[in-house]
């Protein structure tokens, strides 16, 4: 597990510890159905779509948390119905 440094450049940063193991992908489709994958990834980035600062919203980073949350929980449950 990776220490936490005073500044962080983006969310995506933040997210290091797992941000390889997740389809952000997946999870912009299916947790933002109304944005675009594009869209998502440069908010995890830390950019708008011009290449200057454009980082998510706090409802926004609410709705990811949240979002994290249901994930980890399916996560779980599909773990614990693997041996009944």
């Amino acid at each position: 597990m990776r220490t936490k440094t005073l500044k962080q450049t983006s969310l995506f940063n933040e997210l290091d510890d797992v941000v390889m193991t997740i389809s952000w992908g997946e999870i912009a489709e299916y947790y933002f159905p109304d944005k675009s994958v594009t869209w998502f990834y440069n908010k995890l980035r830390g950019v708008d779509g011009n290449g200057g600062k454009g980082e998510f919203t706090l409802g926004e980073k609410i709705q990811l948390r949240n979002a994290l949350f249901d994930f980890s929980e399916r996560v779980r449950r599909t773990a614990e119905n693997m041996i009944v």
